[in-house]
């Protein structure tokens, strides 16, 4: 048989008629999408393109569906039931208020340090591993990329206190094995030392136990000439509210519940993972310290800047809307159509694109 016969012998598909799938059908896919698949008395965690056809049969009682339809549907809505993602969300119901007080220090860091007044973001890097590996690491060559063997050695962890400066970006850290009361307490007292020059400090932390303890609040009496009275900061509320009184030399900014990304130092954490702990081969403790130490160094001195801080303390909301995604500007759904811009069709035009004529189906 000729290759002609051959495909003159096979049915072309019916165009769907246009009213097939009514606006009504569509709302039903995309409400079965957004719900909770408990709501639908189905055991599965998650909604499949099937379950979402056999559920639109048995509850909207429409005409069968197949999934392909369903998938074309919640395509067009930019609804995708089959990922889950974890998120953190804050509940404290003074989030804003302390947000948009944080943004604002954010802001006024550079004009509060040419006054003398410095604004630092602390916490700690806990849990580091120090990992070796049995075997050499094959350093990368043309075509293939760096390989290490998935096989490691613990050689034990390291906690790091760092404190993080909005100003000018410099890094002031301390390197150990706990994260106790004392070594926070030696922490600030480190870094206050660090700047002799500056007459006020406004720190950031969050809601950890030793960022409000009688320790800290001792060595902060030392430090703003206070008189110490540990019987009147018995309880941590005490302690929380003396340590952010405004009219001290040290003012302690604390977090909201679960906003521990309003941090400025996680993003020099996430720096410090990326560039020195992601990739890290080290013999022992001691070649770990002297390694991190050096990176410090070099860090402090060539690449040390301040982030630009976007966030305004306003509530999040989604900055491209769904009538503008990216597959609906291709399908011309947005602004500017699906049409190539003048540069693409400059550099790559378009072939002829000739229709075929559809070969006779009833021979």
């Amino acid at each position: 048989m000729s290759p002609t016969a051959s495909r003159a012998c096979k049915t072309l598909l019916a165009p769907v008629a246009r009213g097939a799938f009514p606006p009504s059908e569509r709302v039903a896919v995309i409400a079965i999408a957004s719900s909770k698949t408990e709501d639908h008395a189905r055991p599965a965690n998650g909604w499949t393109l099937d379950q979402i056809a056999a559920t639109l049969i048995n509850e909207a009682h429409v005409r069968a569906i197949h999934r392909s339809t369903v998938q074309r549907i919640l395509d067009a809505a930019d609804l995708k039931p089959h990922k889950s993602v974890y998120w953190l969300n804050s509940h404290d119901p003074d989030f804003e208020a302390i947000a948009k007080e944080v943004c604002g220090l954010y802001v006024g860091a550079p004009s509060f340090y040419q006054q003398g007044r410095l604004l630092l973001c602390c916490d700690e890097k806990t849990g580091m591993q120090i990992l070796g590996r049995p075997f050499p690491t094959r350093s990368a060559e043309p075509g293939q990329p760096e390989k290490r063997e998935f096989e490691y050695i613990r050689l034990g962890t390291r906690t790091m206190i760092t404190t993080f400066v909005v100003a000018t970006g410099e890094v002031v850290w301390d390197l150990g094995p706990t994260r106790t009361n004392l070594d926070f307490r030696a922490h600030v007292l480190r870094a206050a030392a660090h700047f002799p020059q500056m007459k006020q400090f406004d720190w950031i932390v969050d809601n950890l136990n030793t960022h409000m303890s009688l320790e800290l609040c001792e060595v902060v009496a030392y430090l703003c000439g206070l008189p110490y009275c540990p019987k009147e900061l018995k309880t941590q509320e005490q302690r929380r509210a003396w340590l952010s009184n405004a009219d001290h030399k040290h003012v302690f900014h604390y977090l909201p519940v679960h906003g521990s990304w309003l941090n400025q130092v996680e993003l020099w954490f996430s720096v410090l993972a990326r560039q020195f702990l992601r990739r890290g081969d080290f013999t022992s403790v001691k070649e770990f310290e002297e390694r991190l130490w050096r990176y410090m160094e070099e860090y402090n001195q060539e690449k040390a800047h301040p982030y630009r801080w976007t966030y305004t303390g306003e509530p999040l909301q989604r900055g491209t809307p769904f009538s503008r995604t990216r597959r609906q500007r291709l399908q011309g759904r947005a602004w500017f159509g699906a049409r190539p811009q003048l540069y693409e069709r400059l550099l790559h035009p378009l072939r002829p694109y000739r229709r075929t004529k559809p070969l006779a189906t009833n021979l």
